[in-house]
């Protein structure tokens, strides 16, 4: 295996102990009574070579100090205990004490949880390696080597193997550290990003191709195909156990399985299979003669084949005789349904980490790109995405738990979390619970629907009334629309080790309020999410969330409306929308293409802008999709928002650059167009646009009323040239007019007295001569609908 060792002149060792200084405020801390130390790579630390650095060390009797710029660690060389080891921690944060004695509970901010099967609400989770104690340990001494040879236990297997995170509020670079340590997040496939169609129901070929046919007509757009456990034969005579686990077709409802893939696939659909692997391969099973007699099996006696992942020459037939035949008639990658506990068989191996393990390693086979679906297995797990959350109940309470459980698993690093969108089982049917967990879909990591065995639960938006039909269209639509930022952002998670989506405090780690609000996280670079995830107010026919703006401006990209950051708000959304703000300056890119499911690079994009300040963004596409990065094989396009009379109040000039591409790559893409959306401009006075040496003429101008957007569409024009606009126009966010038209389209809705609505309106129509304040508290007079009053309240001092 590759060398992983830590260099000499950053190692302290004596009796007993090793000392490893991988960087100035992350340590590894061995303790062996038969001074045996490892050097191998575990099943959760894959490096320990880091860059050196300078560090002190001072050494008197039994008492040995290391000083780093930010650590100060004391030991008396003897067994590791509370009385003789100790670090301090640099740094002031929302803790009284910054020093970590060996054995103290760390106060973490949480990491994850191995599944949500069964759950109804919130369950406790596992420590990640973030905690606002200044400090965080990982303990790595139960984890088995990983060598040339396979697995092996440690030659002490009493030997303590820990890892001192010191870290202080720098969440950023703990977890980026903790990626160099235990293995880099791997690149997701495009198509993983897009929408994905999962249910466990008893399909045909031809219910399915119907299925796909209707999402079709009404462009509703998957990527995806999920056959849950129904694709093979379940019901087996007795005498071979139960139906559960099955890798032969049932032919009764899919005739010819090579020919359905093939259906899938000129559809754009990519496919995965449930496989609950944990009754190995009986004498039923097409693939058993063949597996049999590698296994050395009695085939006379129908002996089956017991499932050991452990066992290398399992492994080797498990793959050859029965994934590798199943891929080759169209499978692409495998959902591991696995329910089965954590024995494997061998001490310290738990079978889930074992199939999450070898099963993504074989799906990189070739040099593509690997994608598992399975549930979560420790530390280190984030090597073999995406995980799949589990079986949770449907309500509104595994709703409200679901965005803090997300947000919080990147704290152990765990970023690509796919969860069954709209609820597993149980529940009650509620067409506002679905609506509002479809638009937190789109906004998580994977957008994957799913429901259980039972008539009633189908997700397709057409079993819903028609508000939600309508609003859960747009919203996977949208999803669509949003890969090139996702795919984008899939990079940055595997380059920058920066996950998806990350808590507030990441980055106000050192202002208590960012800790305060568990359901609201980062999007990616540019987005802060806040889902809704309660119901609908009676007379308002809104819901509300509590929320922390961070410091800056902010815009909701669905309304326009511009926001204060630096503090506390409540915010009100109808079932239409939730709550997705972008910092002023952000160029959100997204895929312009209305109808289809294609995910290949697209022609026509929209680019976002909100203006008001100076903003840009990277665009990353590739083409082949190696499983590993390669530079050759990425284009990036940078877009650059600049204000260039940045201290006018009531005219901006804006210069918007589209810089030629960096980069080429054999996705046929020569030409692209360009629909630009300038938030907060309604009319402007100059407009010029350039590329090369030549004048370029808008398609068209439009402006979005709702969102207030100036919209600006241009031809197709080459890659291999910059585009410049330049625009002079006041940047116009909030106005009274605007503020009034969505004050009266909130009333409209409003199921209170039609008088009070009228009252209450020609209050508003007085904003331009008497003021927000004072408007405000005639409204307040007025109006006794709590969520009304808050919904206005929200607008006026936005």
């Amino acid at each position: 295996m590759e060398n992983i060792k830590t260099d000499k002149s950053m190692i302290i060792q004596g009796e007993g102990y090793r000392i490893s200084l991988l960087t100035d405020r992350l340590i590894r801390l061995e303790y062996s009574k038969k001074n045996i130390f490892t050097d191998a790579a575990t099943q959760t630390v894959l490096n320990r070579k880091f860059d050196e650095f300078e560090f002190r060390v001072e050494s008197a009797e039994k008492n040995l100090t290391i000083i780093t710029k930010y650590l100060r660690l004391n030991y008396d060389e003897r067994p590791f205990s509370k009385e003789g080891l100790k670090i301090n921690i640099a740094g002031n944060a929302l803790t009284t004490s910054g020093i970590w004695h060996y054995g103290d509970t760390n106060e973490s901010l949480k990491g994850t949880a191995r599944t949500l099967d069964g759950v109804n609400g919130e369950i406790p989770l596992g420590d990640g390696i973030i905690s606002w104690n200044l400090w965080s340990v990982l303990d790595d001494s139960s984890s088995m080597l990983l060598t040339d040879k396979g697995f092996e236990h440690r030659d002490d297997e009493e030997a303590e193997d820990i890892y001192f995170f010191g870290y202080g509020t720098d969440y950023l670079t703990a977890i980026k550290d903790f990626y160099r340590l235990s293995g880099s997040v791997p690149l997701l496939p495009r198509y993983a990003l897009g929408n994905w169609w999962s249910r466990y129901y008893k399909y045909t070929r031809e219910s399915y191709k119907a299925l796909i046919d209707r999402f079709n007509a009404e462009n509703i757009p998957f990527n995806v195909a999920v056959l849950d456990m129904d694709w093979h034969i379940t019901e087996v005579d007795a005498k071979y156990g139960t139906g559960w686990t099955g890798y032969t077709w049932n032919r009764k409802l899919f005739d010819n399985p090579k020919e359905f893939l093939g259906e899938l696939h000129e559809n754009n659909y990519k496919v995965t299979l449930n496989v609950h692997p944990a009754d190995g391969i009986r004498a039923f099973e097409d693939v058993y003669p063949e597996f049999a007699e590698f296994m050395e099996i009695d085939v006379k006696n129908e002996d089956p084949i017991l499932f050991d992942i452990a066992d290398s020459k399992f492994r080797e037939g498990y793959f050859k005789y029965v994934h590798h035949k199943l891929e080759a008639d169209g499978v692409d990658f495998w959902w591991l349904d696995w329910q089965q506990g954590s024995n494997s068989g061998v001490k310290g191996l738990d079978p889930l980490w074992l199939l999450n393990h070898f099963h993504y390693i074989d799906a990189k086979k070739n040099g593509k790109r690997g994608l598992i679906l399975s549930r979560y297995a420790g530390p280190g797990s984030h090597r073999y995405p995406v995980g799949f959350s589990g079986d949770t109940v449907i309500s509104w309470e595994s709703l409200n738990f679901q965005p803090y459980f997300t947000s919080t698993a990147s704290n152990i690093g765990y970023g690509w979390w796919s969860h069954d969108i709209g609820g597993h089982m149980n529940g009650v049917r509620d067409d506002e619970l679905f609506t509002r967990w479809v638009q937190f879909g789109v906004f998580s990591p994977i957008m994957r629907l799913h429901s259980t065995s039972n008539e009633f639960l189908g997700k397709e938006p057409w079993n819903y009334n028609p508000i939600t039909e309508k609003v859960v269209k747009r919203y996977l639509r949208l999803r669509q629309q949003l890969i090139p930022y996702l795919y984008t952002m899939n990079l940055r998670a595997n380059r920058e080790g920066i996950p998806l989506i990350l808590p507030l405090y990441y980055y106000d780690s050192e202002k208590f309020v960012a800790y305060k609000y568990r359901n609201e996280y980062y999007f990616g670079e540019n987005l802060l999410v806040c889902p809704i995830t309660e119901k609908n107010e009676v007379s308002s026919c809104m819901a509300k969330s509590k929320m922390y703006l961070p410091d800056g401006e902010w815009v909701d990209i669905f309304t326009g409306v511009k926001y204060k950051g630096g503090r506390e708000i409540e915010i009100y959304r109808d079932i239409d929308n939730i709550g997705v703000f972008a910092k002023l300056g952000t160029i959100l890119p997204l895929d312009a293409r209305c109808t289809g499911n294609e995910i290949n690079n697209p022609e026509k994009m929209d680019l976002y802008v909100f203006t008001g300040a100076c903003g840009e963004f990277t665009l990353a596409e590739d083409n082949a999709e190696l499983s590993e990065f390669d530079k050759a094989d990425w284009r990036y396009t940078e877009f650059k928002n600049e204000l260039v009379n940045n201290d006018s109040i009531d005219e901006k000039d804006y210069i918007f650059t589209i810089s030629k591409a960096d980069g080429i790559i054999s996705d046929g893409i020569s030409e692209r167009k360009y629909h630009l959306h300038f938030y907060g401009i309604r009319e402007f006075e100059f407009l010029h646009i350039e590329s090369g040496d030549k004048t370029i003429e808008p398609i068209e101008t439009n402006y979005d009323t709702d969102r207030n957007v100036l919209i600006i569409s241009l031809p197709y024009i080459s890659l291999e040239d910059d585009i410049i606009v330049k625009i002079k126009a006041a940047s116009v966010y909030n106005s009274n007019e605007i503020l009034e038209n969505k004050i009266f389209n909130l009333l409209n809705k409003a199921q209170i007295y039609n008088d009070v609505k009228g009252e209450i309106f020609e209050s508003v129509k007085k904003l331009e001569k008497n003021g927000h304040t004072f408007v405000l508290g005639e409204v307040c007079s007025i109006c006794n609908s709590q969520y009304v009053k808050g919904a206005i309240t929200e607008l006026l001092t936005a």
